[in-house]
């Protein structure tokens, strides 16, 4: 199979959507832990993983975001991660056959390295026992999201890239200012990320979480100023999440989320799918936005 990176050079692609969301509605209780289903309810996890590639989704995540041995340690898991990555990567390969790629999800520690909560040395083989699983469990590429930190980043990307023969994408979640400008919640911006992830290896960048599809346009933007070549993955939320009768709501429906496509894409991005309250219908709309074609 050709590298995504490729791939995303020839054509639109489109990726999936949330997986916390749609396992909490399928049972999983706050505080629980969703990598610990893809061995008790690994059913549910393999419905959530078709659900996406039913709907003409190009890749698919595996339920691995907080599958790092020092994020898992808080449930008394540390020691399983290698065997929880694997099988995360198994389910969404069973899941996605020979046509649809396999995104490695790995997610942030926890950790905070300013803090000195974790060595850079300790970070870094956390990151490679999880990416070096996920290959295990058969991923097509490694995807290290939601990242706050640069130089957390920076290790997860440079753990996955020398330990594994796996592209390596990197996303980080920026927030926006009353200044109008991005930032993640360390300081850092769209223009900041660019050049030390790809000096560490990652050979896709994009940015997830944190907003909604028309939010990512302008962060899209901007990483496409510092790089006109590199390939852009976004998942956004679907809108800004509110609170309403003790519950998160998010407000994006699919069509809205649809509306925003063609932008996006005229903005530079090259990979398009949902993070938190998206679902397949969101996906679904998201592809038929998409079409066969580029807009330049």
């Amino acid at each position: 199979m050709r590298k995504i990176s490729e791939l995303a050079g020839s054509r639109i692609l489109v990726s999936d959507g949330a997986w916390g969301t749609f396992l909490h509605q399928k049972g999983l209780q706050p505080g629980g832990c969703p990598e610990l289903w893809n061995v008790t309810h690994r059913g549910i996890v393999l419905d959530v993983a078709r659900s996406y590639v039913a709907v003409g989704a190009d890749m698919i995540e595996t339920n691995s975001f907080g599958g790092s041995r020092l994020k898992l340690e808080k449930y008394g898991l540390g020691e399983r991660a290698a065997e929880l990555n694997r099988t995360a990567a198994e389910i969404s390969r069973e899941a996605a056959g020979d046509g649809v790629l396999v995104l490695g999800s790995v997610g942030p520690t926890g950790k905070m390295l300013i803090m000195e909560e974790a060595s850079p040395e300790e970070m870094y083989e956390v990151f490679r026992e999880q990416a070096m699983a996920l290959e295990a469990g058969g991923a097509d590429a490694i995807v290290v999201e939601t990242m706050t930190d640069l130089d957390e980043a920076v290790l997860a990307v440079r753990a996955a890239r020398e330990n594994t023969r796996l592209e390596v994408i990197c996303t980080m979640t920026f927030d926006k200012l009353i200044t109008a400008e991005y930032r993640t919640m360390m300081g850092i911006s769209p223009s900041d990320m660019v050049q030390p992830l790809l000096d560490a290896g990652a050979t896709i960048l994009g940015t997830n979480c944190g907003n909604g599809i028309a939010g990512m346009i302008p962060v899209v933007e901007e990483i496409r100023k510092c790089n006109r070549d590199i390939p852009i993955l976004v998942h956004a939320n679907a809108g800004i999440p509110y609170y309403r009768d003790g519950r998160t709501v998010f407000p994006e429906g699919p069509e809205e989320m649809a509306s925003h496509v063609k932008a996006l894409i005229k903005a530079g991005a090259n990979i398009i799918g949902g993070c938190c309250g998206t679902t397949p219908e969101h996906i679904a709309r998201i592809k038929q936005a998409v079409g066969g074609g580029r807009w330049l």
